[in-house]
C-alpha cells in the first residue's frame, strides 16, 4: 500500500494513482514487491529537524528514506522536502515536476538496494533514476 501525505506544505499536484503504479513497476523491475510505503511531503524546516534527529546531519536534503524492507518486499517512510526539490529544480534547470518525480523514485531505488554514497554508486543511481523516469514518461 502506497500512501501520500503532507505536513506544513500543500500536497504536490501529482497523479497519485499513476505514481503508485509506476513505483510498483520500478520495484518489480528490481525483483521487489511493494509493502507499506508512506510518503510525507514537508518543508525545509521539517526535514532539517528529521535530519538532526534521525541521521545526525545538520543540513537540508531533498529526501530521507527510512527502510523497513524485508526480503523482496520493500517498505518504508519517505520524507521529501518540497522546498529543496524546488531549489534543486532551479539549480539544475529542470522542471519542478520532473525533479519531484526523480526524488520520489530515488527513495524507492534506495529501498531496492541501490546506494549513492560510495565510489561509482552515484552514476548507478542516476542511471536507475533515468530509466525509471523514462518508464513513467512512456505511460
Amino acid at each position: 500500500m502506497i500512501e501520500f501525505a503532507s505536513e506544513g506544505v500543500e500536497m504536490p499536484d501529482i497523479d497519485m494513482r499513476k505514481v503508485s503504479t509506476w513505483i510498483e513497476e520500478v520495484a518489480a523491475s528490481h525483483s521487489c514487491r511493494v509493502g507499506n510505503l508512506n510518503y510525507l511531503f514537508v518543508n525545509d524546516e521539517e526535514i532539517i529537524k528529521a535530519n538532526r534527529q534521525f541521521v545526525n546531519h545538520d543540513y537540508f536534503t531533498d529526501i530521507i528514506t527510512f527502510d523497513y524492507s524485508r526480503g523482496d518486499k520493500i517498505a518504508g517512510d519517505i520524507m521529501i522536502s518540497l522546498d529543496t526539490v524546488e531549489s534543486n529544480a532551479e539549480k539544475f534547470g529542470v522542471a519542478y515536476s520532473d525533479e519531484l518525480l526523480r526524488v520520489i523514485i530515488h527513495g524507492v531505488l534506495h529501498l531496492v538496494g541501490i546506494n549513492d554514497k560510495g565510489p561509482g554508486e552515484r552514476e548507478i543511481m542516476e542511471a536507475a533514476e533515468n530509466e525509471a523516469l523514462e518508464l513513467y514518461n512512456n505511460h
